[in-house]
This record gives C-alpha cells, sequence and structure tokens, in this order.
C-alpha cells in the first residue's frame, strides 16, 4: 500500500513539475489518504499482534 503512496506522490510531483495543478492536486491528495490507511492499517496489525501474543517471524 505504501508503493501506491509513492506512486501517487511521483505522478503529482511529475504533474507539477508539467503545470497539470488539477491532476497534481488530486495526486497529491490520494498519496495521502493512502498514506494514512496504511499507517493506520500497520497499527490495528501492530495491536492485534500484541494483544494475540505471538511474536513477529524474522526471515
Amino acid at each position: 500500500m505504501l508503493g501506491w503512496a509513492v506512486t501517487f506522490l511521483i505522478v503529482a510531483l511529475v504533474a507539477a513539475f508539467l503545470g497539470f495543478g488539477g491532476i497534481a492536486g488530486f495526486a497529491v491528495e490520494a498519496a495521502k489518504l493512502i498514506f494514512v490507511v496504511a499507517i493506520i492499517l500497520f497499527a490495528i496489525s501492530a495491536v492485534v499482534a500484541l494483544v494475540r501474543g505471538r511474536t513477529p517471524t524474522m526471515p
């Protein structure tokens, strides 16, 4: 999901550089939204893992 946020950020930067204000604004807002959702899902996952008492496996 963070990959999507980075992708939208890159699209926003390219669009802003080329002067497409509307597209850049939309891409920035999409990147922010996806980033926030990814952080929230990570926090929920961490809390659930702590409550269950399982330790994360290291590759």
